[in-house]
C-alpha cells in the first residue's frame, strides 16, 4: 500500500471511529433519559390505537400516562434542556443515514488535498447545525402545544386525538409528495451532491454540511414530528423512525419505503380518528 493509501485508510478508519462514538454517545445519553428526569418507555403504538382492555405494562407507557396531570412550567432552563433533548436525538437518529455522506465526503477531502482534512469535521457542524435549528423549531412547537393543553408532560406525547391523527396524516401526504421525492434523491445521491456543490476550505466544507443537512431535514421532517404521536422518549418509536429514515435513503428500493410508510401512516391516522373521541 502507497503512502497516500494509507492515509487515506488512516483517516477514513479515524472518521468511522469519530461517527461511531458520536452516534453511540447520542444514544447512551437517550438511554439515560436525556437529562428529563424520567425513564425512557417503549411502546410501538401511537396515541389512542393502543389496546384498552390490555394489562398494565410494568413499564410506563406514554400514551396510557397523558391523563395525568402535570403542569410544568417552561423557564430558561427547561427550554434549553429540551432543546438539548431534540438535538441530540436529531444526532442519534440522522447520523447513522448520513454517515455514507460524510464519509465520501471525507474521502474526497484527504484525496485532494490532505492538509484540509479538518474540514470533515466543518461539514458535519454543518450538517449538525441544520438539524440543530430544526431542533430549534421543533422545541418552540412544544412549548406552544404545551401551553394550549394539546400536549402531555409527563407522557411526553400529544394529549390531543386529533392532533395525533392530523400529523400521522399529514406525514402520510408528505411521503407521498414531490418535495419528498425531491429531497430524498438530494440524500440518495452523495456523488451527485458533491458534484454539485463541492467547495473547499472550512467555511465551504460548513456551507456544504448545511446544505445537505437542509435537504436532509426536507426529507424528514414530517417523520420526526410523529414523534410528538409515539412519545419523545419513547426508544421504540425512535428506533422504528431511526430504521425507516435508514431504509429510505440506503436502500436501492428507498423510494418505495417511502411510499409503503406514507400509506401506513395515512391508515393509522384514519384509524386514530374512527376510535372516536378527542384525546
Amino acid at each position: 500500500m502507497s503512502e497516500v493509501e494509507a492515509m487515506l485508510a488512516r483517516h477514513r478508519t479515524l472518521s468511522i471511529v469519530a461517527l461511531a462514538t458520536l452516534i453511540l454517545l447520542a444514544w447512551g445519553w437517550l438511554l439515560l433519559g436525556a437529562g428529563m428526569d424520567m425513564a425512557p418507555t417503549a411502546s410501538i403504538m401511537p396515541s389512542g390505537l393502543a389496546p384498552q382492555d390490555s394489562m398494565p405494562d410494568p413499564m410506563p407507557n406514554p400514551m396510557m400516562a397523558m391523563t395525568m396531570p402535570a403542569d410544568v412550567s417552561w423557564s430558561a432552563g427547561r427550554f434549553a434542556l429540551t432543546l438539548a433533548m431534540w438535538w441530540v436525538m436529531m444526532v442519534a437518529m440522522m447520523l447513522p443515514s448520513a454517515a455514507p455522506m460524510i464519509l465520501l465526503y471525507a474521502r474526497v477531502v484527504a484525496h485532494r488535498d490532505p492538509a484540509r482534512r479538518p474540514a470533515t469535521e466543518s461539514f458535519l457542524a454543518g450538517y449538525l447545525l441544520a438539524w440543530g435549528l430544526f431542533s430549534l423549531l421543533v422545541t418552540m412547537a412544544q412549548w406552544r402545544l404545551s401551553a394550549a393543553a394539546m400536549f402531555a408532560p409527563m407522557a411526553m406525547a400529544s394529549s390531543s386525538r386529533w392532533l395525533s391523527a392530523g400529523l400521522l396524516v399529514a406525514a402520510g401526504l408528505y411521503q407521498l409528495s414531490p418535495w419528498k421525492d425531491a429531497c430524498l434523491r438530494q440524500c440518495r445521491n452523495p456523488a451527485l451532491f458533491l458534484s454539485r456543490h463541492y467547495r473547499t476550505g472550512r467555511m465551504g466544507a460548513l456551507r456544504m454540511g448545511m446544505i445537505h443537512g437542509a435537504w436532509c431535514v426536507g426529507c424528514c421532517w414530517m417523520l420526526m414530528a410523529l414523534l410528538f404521536v409515539g412519545g419523545i422518549m419513547n426508544l421504540a418509536w425512535i428506533a422504528l423512525l431511526t430504521v425507516l429514515v435508514a431504509l429510505e435513503k440506503l436502500l436501492p428500493w428507498g423510494r418505495l419505503v417511502a411510499l409503503t410508510a406514507g400509506l401506513a401512516c395515512m391508515l393509522l391516522g384514519v384509524l386514530l380518528v374512527a376510535r372516536g373521541g378527542i384525546g
